[in-house]
């Protein structure tokens, strides 16, 4: 299928280094009003050059549109390319508030077009994995679980705005403080929790900016720390934490009444799955009590947290892929590549039009919780997302 990007700054790369691993998705053009960003684009990735959206929205060869621009930007662009009848994959989130997504998943189904959303790391090894093993009762039934996403402290001493890609294109401080850490890193987890444990129900949410001086100027400065209890069905309750101060972590743990289920990183699509029965086994605790106790006696660093015996999961069969680079385990185009297949195959997509607009309110609703006030009800929903089917 005939794509066309639009936006080549930071994220843009990343898309580009793993368009190989799916020849579904043909490169036809680019666009971004930065020529500076748009040359670096195609002097890698050969393709034609659009002077304008317009231009780019008005070629009939184009049929997949990838908004690959910042996330203020993300309803107007999207609504211009659904208007000119182009499917349309959005770079999270849909749109920056629930109204405006409302609005484009209304008219998708207007024109018969899809319309989808990053992230696109539900359709991961590490989260088909931990997907799998919940439905097969691995920790028994779900009581609650723990995601986090915090980046540390990268401003304002890590000087952010310095980072650069391999085509030398600037990390986006400026627009990415103004944003928010929430509406950018929360539907990494968020997705997940959505495939796991269906629509989510309700939102009780704290959020607040603790460095307002990250180093350069912005107009306003979005909340830096975000935590979330958010409802799910059955009973589960998820604690979600998005931040910019906190040392890095990005590790999911889900608890149920048989084990619990971690993942040190949601950021690595090839993350090792591990699983601890609750009670361990009478040898595996043997064996911590033994451990904890040489680490105690040697003094050694952190020695008073304990140790504990873990599983390794094996991590659902994928087919190879070229990730976006060595720090950054992940595929951005499977996302894209869903979408192609979901059209072909004449099927929902998994990454749904519904699920950008929910995961849209439960952003907004973490990182604005005065908009709703106190706990607060979520109105969209979507249908179940299928698993991805298992490779022999």
């Amino acid at each position: 299928m005939n794509l066309a990007l639009i936006g080549c700054g930071y994220v843009a790369e990343f898309y580009g280094k793993t368009l190989e691993n799916y020849p579904t998705l043909q490169l036809h053009g680019a666009y971004d009003r930065n020529a500076h960003n748009l040359d670096a684009f195609l002097r890698r990735w050969p393709a034609r050059r659009y002077g304008s959206l317009d231009e780019l929205v008005a070629d009939p060869e184009i049929e997949l549109v990838l908004n690959l621009t910042n996330p203020r930007s993300h309803f107007e662009v999207t609504r211009t390319c659904l208007e000119a009848g182009k499917h349309v994959y959005s770079e999270k989130p849909l749109a920056m508030d629930a109204e405006q997504a409302a609005r484009l998943v209304a008219l998708a189904q207007r024109e018969g077009l899809y319309l989808a959303s990053a992230p696109c790391s539900v359709l991961s090894e590490t989260a088909q994995t931990v997907w799998k093993a919940l439905r097969d009762g691995v920790i028994g039934k779900v009581r609650l679980v723990y995601a986090n996403f915090d980046e540390g402290m990268i401003a304002p001493k890590l000087s952010p705005w310095r980072w650069r890609t391999d085509s030398g294109v600037p990390w986006p401080a400026k627009d990415e403080f103004e944003v928010g850490c929430t509406y950018e890193h929360a539907g990494y987890v968020l997705t997940w929790l959505a495939a796991f444990f269906g629509p989510a129900l309700r939102v009780t949410s704290f959020a607040s900016c603790q460095i307002p001086d990250k180093g350069i100027a912005v107009d306003s400065m979005a909340p830096d720390f975000t935590v979330g209890c958010i409802e799910y069905a059955d009973g589960v309750v998820a604690r979600v934490t998005c931040g910019l101060v906190a040392p890095k972590d990005k590790s999911l743990r889900i608890i149920g009444d048989d084990g619990v289920l971690t993942v040190a990183n949601v950021r690595n699509d090839m993350c090792p799955v591990y699983v601890r029965p609750t009670p361990p086994p009478r040898r595996w605790a043997g064996i911590e009590r033994r451990v904890n106790r040489l680490r105690r006696a040697l003094h050694l660093p952190h020695a008073e947290e304990e140790w504990y015996y873990q599983r390794g999961l094996p991590l659902v069969s994928q087919p190879p892929v070229r990730f976006a680079n060595e720090g950054k385990p992940v595929d951005f185009c499977r996302g894209p590549a869903e979408m192609v297949a979901a059209i072909q195959e004449r099927r929902p997509c998994r990454l749904s039009a519904e699920l950008g607009l929910h995961m849209t309110e439960l952003i907004e609703t973490l990182q604005w919780p005065e908009r709703s006030g106190g706990r607060c009800k979520i109105k969209s929903t979507f249908a179940p997302i299928a698993p991805v089917q298992q490779s022999a």
